[in-house]
């Protein structure tokens, strides 16, 4: 099993128990995949406002099928184009 965890740019997996490899996002990712500062996503994890995060060593990982799921959730129903 390879666990690569070079520079933040590089995509992370897990293994899960059924042996598939998930992709993973870190912060970084992540913060650009939801355009916003890295910063706000550590307060937004720390206020417990993200979903799960992976902790493996210092990194904190995101799936980005659970991120994408909390991003549809936190569609404004009032707002219209």
């Amino acid at each position: 099993m390879d666990n690569s965890f070079g520079n933040s740019r590089e995509r992370h997996t897990l293994a899960t128990e059924v042996g598939v490899m998930r992709e993973l996002l870190t912060v970084e990712e992540t913060a650009e995949r939801l355009r916003v500062s890295v910063p706000t996503v550590r307060w937004l994890r720390q206020e417990g406002k993200l979903p799960k995060a992976y902790k493996v060593g210092p990194r904190v990982l995101w799936d980005p099928q659970d991120l994408d799921a909390w991003l549809e959730g936190q569609r404004d129903p009032d707002w219209s184009p």
